[in-house]
């Protein structure tokens, strides 16, 4: 039969096929979804951590939580160091360059060329973060931001201000750009100021905004806050006095610390040249350096008040023991030792007086040289103050093996060692603390274990000879203070060159004040002084304003009250002779003091080389840089 002409047939075939290909086609669709939806569940529920790293890879962003550096205030709870909040603006260099057209606009906003910019962005093509412009202030940000230019982004950080500016520049240093301490006690507390930058998860867009925060990773914790021994008031005092001092002589560089003598804090310390630690360029990397603390000088004759305390201790000499200087020099072998002048017989006290190098030599050569060597170096000489300080200076006091034929006898009155301003005022201090050495600090309250170097008894008896030195006939009458008995020791020491000595001095005068139950301890140092050299004229005067200023900031009585009050009427004499005759004395209100009487003799000052040529000892030196 044939199946072309049997019409059925052939239309219950055609619907048979098609029902499978329906079969089929559905069966193929119903795999297909079971395929989807396994696979669904698979992504979702199986291997979705996986899926979920690649969707947070594009969007979800972990970004720091900044914090503040933690205060820094004065012994009075005054801030001297503060971080104030400041915006930084970066960009995503991927998305710049998308859009070269926006690039000037943006150049000129940020004030740096555009082929520089352009540049930046190319050599970084592959990252998504670029700091543009770090540390603005935030108006300046937002302007920026406020041309919405694609890619550009701002975030908040911190940057530090110091309010004394270049009058604490050296004590605190100063921070870089990530806040990181770079010099002073920012370096030293950097750990402790620092804090710890937090964390948080957020989304981002395709343009890098955020749109939403998603988790709190770790809390930020702020730096914590540090309270220093310095009075800012006195920091103050000391650097305009030490400014006004240096420019009048004309020196090159000075240096002042004042030390509270009871506790060893630092009350201020200073040094010029200085810096601004405000502003964007620091100058040269010299200016940075506390002198005060890493520079070290022969002391000259501040070195006579702990030799005659060694020989005090060693019981080989008494106040009142007289030595013979005459005819006011002394052959050592090749070496001759001066006096300015032949002062004849002197007691020990006036060997301090008049500052007697041929004395002071004579006292020497009664000590064992290790004695001598031992004794020195427990005033804190030959060692590190141990402040914590950064770059710390130990000085150079070499070891009695080590010695020369004149070593010792140089050493007595200042010469072949050395010692930093902070070294001598920390010996002096001892003397002003019953003899007890404690090691300096910046921190107010850290208490620091003393040492005892000689007895109350003799550090008394010292103190008592210094303050000859600052009466009439002593080479330091203008570091007297009216109504306040002042213990000190005047020097002047010329400065190592090439192997000798050159015409170039420094001035110094290290003193405690009140002398009866000193409060503080001082020392001035002048580098390179033009008009005078000596240190009765150029150093004693700073210690005697920056004193005087210090003594009222706080409160410190008066320990010499019939000087005062004889000033007083000498001074209301001097009104009441000064008035009309036939008119009636006026009485002031509150009547001034007298002047304080003129030096008697400057030349009584110790400032003449005291040997022909130097002693050769490889110490390092006040390096001057101008």
């Amino acid at each position: 039969m044939n199946t072309r002409s049997n019409p059925i047939k052939n239309r219950n075939r055609a619907r048979f096929n098609l029902r499978g290909r329906l079969a089929l086609v559905l069966g193929a669709l119903g795999l297909c979804s079971v395929t989807l939806v396994g696979r669904a569940a698979y992504v979702q529920l199986i291997d979705k951590d996986f899926y979920q790293r690649q969707g947070d890879a594009r969007f979800l962003r972990e970004i720091p939580i900044p914090t503040s550096r933690g205060m820094i205030t004065d012994r009075n709870g005054e801030p001297v160091a503060v971080s104030s909040p400041v915006e930084s603006v970066w960009g995503n260099p991927q998305e710049l360059l998308k859009y070269p057209e926006r690039l000037p606009e943006l150049a000129k906003l940020l004030g740096v060329p555009v082929d520089h910019l352009t540049n930046r962005l190319s050599q970084r093509a592959d990252k998504e973060f670029l700091y543009l412009k770090r540390r603005i202030n935030p108006d300046e940000a937002r302007a920026i931001l406020d041309h919405k230019i694609p890619g550009v982004f701002s975030q908040r950080e911190f940057r530090r201000f110091y309010p004394q500016g270049e009058a604490m520049a050296h004590i605190l240093g100063f921070t870089n750009i990530d806040d990181r301490g770079q010099e002073g006690l920012e370096l030293t507390f950097d750990e402790w100021l620092r804090g710890k930058p937090g964390a948080k998860k957020v989304i981002r867009d395709n343009r890098g905004r955020i749109v939403e925060n998603v988790d709190l990773v770790r809390s930020a914790q702020p730096g914590k806050d540090l309270t220093l021994s310095i009075d800012r008031r006195i920091q103050f005092l000391a650097y305009r006095e030490l400014k006004n001092a240096m420019v009048v002589n004309g020196a090159a560089s000075a240096s002042i610390v004042v030390l509270d003598v009871a506790t060893g804090e630092v009350l201020a310390m200073a040094n010029l040249p200085t810096f601004n630690p405000n502003a964007a360029n620091l100058g040269k990397p010299d200016a940075h350096r506390n002198r005060a603390v890493t520079d070290v000088v022969e002391p000259g004759s501040t070195m006579k008040p702990l030799t005659v305390a060694t020989a005090l201790k060693a019981g080989v000499v008494t106040p009142d023991t007289v030595i013979n200087t005459s005819p006011g020099y002394l052959g050592l072998g090749k070496y001759t030792i001066r006096d300015h002048r032949n002062y004849g017989a002197l007691t020990v006290t006036g060997i301090i007086t008049k500052s007697s190098n041929i004395g002071s030599v004579k006292i020497s050569e009664k000590l064992p040289n290790d004695y001598f060597y031992e004794s020195i170096r427990s005033f804190g000489y030959g060692r590190a103050p141990g402040s914590g300080f950064p770059g710390e200076s130990s000085g150079v006091l070499m070891p009695p093996a080590r010695w020369n034929g004149l070593q010792k006898a140089t050493m007595a009155y200042g010469y072949g060692l050395s010692a930093t301003p902070l070294q001598i005022a920390q010996a002096y201090a001892a003397l002003g603390n019953n003899g007890l050495l404690i090691p300096p600090t910046f921190v107010k309250g850290q208490l620091n274990e003393g040492q005892q170097v000689v007895s109350p008894d003799i550090a008394h008896e010292v103190v008592r000879m210094m303050e000859t030195v600052t009466r009439p006939g002593g080479t330091a009458t203008q570091a007297a203070i009216l109504g306040y008995n002042v213990a000190g020791k005047t020097g002047t020491a010329r400065q190592a060159s090439g192997g000798g000595y050159s015409r170039r001095y420094i001035s110094l005068f290290a003193g405690l004040v009140p002398a009866e139950h000193p409060r503080f301890a001082t020392v001035v140092v002048i580098n390179d002084p033009q008009n005078s050299i000596y240190g009765g004229a150029v150093a004693a005067p700073v210690f005697h304003n920056v004193m005087e200023g210090a003594l009222r900031l706080m409160d410190v009585p008066p320990d010499d009250i019939e000087t005062w009050l004889a000033a007083q009427a000498a001074a209301d004499r001097k009104h009441a002779a000064s008035q009309p005759a036939h008119a009636p004395a006026k009485v002031p209100a509150q009547p001034q003091p007298a002047a304080l009487p003129e030096p008697i003799d400057e030349g009584d000052d110790e400032e003449t080389v005291a040997v022909s040529r130097p002693v050769n000892i490889s110490a390092p030196r006040l390096a001057v840089k101008q």
